[in-house]
């Protein structure tokens, strides 16, 4: 009766519609991005190891964001900040493709840094999501808003094909377009109403964060966000530039890429229900298995399947992990103490995102592709031994 309830609620809810297509939106910025700054990056760097610092200066910029984007939402609340977001991401798109133009990658790397604003706070939809429906469907909710993504997934890395070649530099007609999407996603988050707090509510301080952050729950719900999140960027930021020094044309890297990100979204259609029923720290644990299973098979070799394969267990591994540790987190904190909480665990994120976007161009282009999967395997195995310490810590935890 409650699952009942809670999905008709969920399908009723005129706001998580229009934050699932905001949703997709913020992910056709995204996987682009993705697809063409290391691309971009390689062409303009003057030392191939730089390749990816664009990819780096979007989660530096995102990092950066999160005190301030945490600020802006406690004093003008969630509407407005998305708002201002997707204007500063207008703006930064066009001086991305200004950078692209004029062969500038300095320039480059100052839009994308600029850009991370609007991922600082895209990246708080999810949480959103949770407040915009009913208690009994908060899992779904986060699940059915992630799986927004999917429209990124396929408008993504097509788009950056279809426009590669709009201008003399290739990919810069991709951060013009992107420009046109910031737009039509303003107008999107304008019809949503949120749930702002009241002033009460803003006066309330709720624990210092501190003590908020020493919680096991918390710790690991943070460290799971941030490993996963790490692990995934590690190896999608690598592979445009790893099938692009195996030969394979940009077409074939949007293929991959495209079920690369229909694995991170598409589950999210059930990965609510997946949690009710088997429970959170389950799901999390299967995410775990599936990030082994893409290493083993992207060490198995380099032909087109195996990247295929590698990276769409990548994305369903992701989404388990992710919803997961934003489910659980929000066990760990009040609504008072939301902002706070929650832009720690997005510092942690895109600090971890930031290394890892770095690392896998550096790592790409002088120790190869096998290497970075070996990498991968260390933070992959740190998830887990995580998850089984809470778990053990729930059981011996008296009833």
């Amino acid at each position: 009766m409650h699952y009942r309830r809670g999905l008709s609620v969920l399908h009723m809810n005129k706001n998580l519609w229009f934050l699932t297509l905001a949703q997709g939106l913020y992910l056709t910025n995204n996987v682009t991005f993705i697809a063409i700054n290391g691309l971009v990056g390689f062409a303009l760097a003057p030392a191939s190891w730089l390749a990816t610092l664009p990819v780096m200066g979007y989660v530096v910029g995102s990092a950066l964001a999160t005190t301030i984007v945490a600020r802006i939402q406690k004093q003008l609340g969630r509407k407005r900040s998305f708002q201002i977001a997707l204007i500063v991401a207008f703006f930064a798109s066009l001086l991305c493709a200004f950078a692209t133009l004029e062969k500038h990658f300095w320039l480059l790397n100052i839009g994308t840094i600029i850009a991370g604003f609007y991922n600082a706070n895209a990246q708080l939809y999810r949480f959103a999501a949770a407040e915009l429906a009913d208690k009994t469907a908060k899992e779904k909710a986060i699940s059915w808003v992630l799986a927004g993504g999917i429209l990124g997934a396929v408008l993504g890395p097509n788009m950056a094909n279809w426009t590669r070649d709009w201008f003399t530099q290739p990919f810069a007609g991709a951060y013009v377009t992107l420009a046109v999407v910031s737009i039509v996603a303003l107008w999107v988050i304008t019809q949503i109403q949120f749930q702002e707090k009241t002033a009460e509510q803003n006066q309330e301080q709720g624990r210092p964060l501190s003590e908020i952050m020493r919680q096991p729950l918390f710790i690991v719900c943070t460290l799971t966000a941030a490993l996963a999140y790490g692990v995934m960027n590690l190896l999608m930021a690598a592979t445009p530039l790893a099938m692009e020094v195996c030969g394979f044309s940009f077409d074939k890297t949007v293929w991959v890429l495209e079920w690369h990100v229909i694995g991170m979204f598409a589950p999210g259609f059930v990965t609510g229900h997946l949690i009710k029923r088997f429970g959170v720290l389950s799901i999390m644990g299967v995410g775990v298995l599936l990030n082994i299973a893409c290493i083993a098979v992207a060490l198995s070799g380099v032909d087109l399947h195996q990247f295929l394969v590698a990276l769409f267990l990548l994305g369903v591994g992701w989404n388990f992990l992710f919803t997961g540790s934003t489910t659980l987190s929000m066990q760990a904190y009040t609504p008072q103490e939301k902002n706070r909480a929650q832009a720690a665990i997005n510092f942690c994120v895109f600090a971890t995102m930031a290394f890892t976007s770095f690392a896998s161009g550096a790592l790409v282009t002088t120790q190869g592709w096998a290497w970075l999967n070996w990498g991968s395997l260390v933070p992959v195995l740190i998830t887990g031994a995580g998850l089984l310490w809470l778990a053990r810590k729930k059981a011996s935890a008296p009833k």
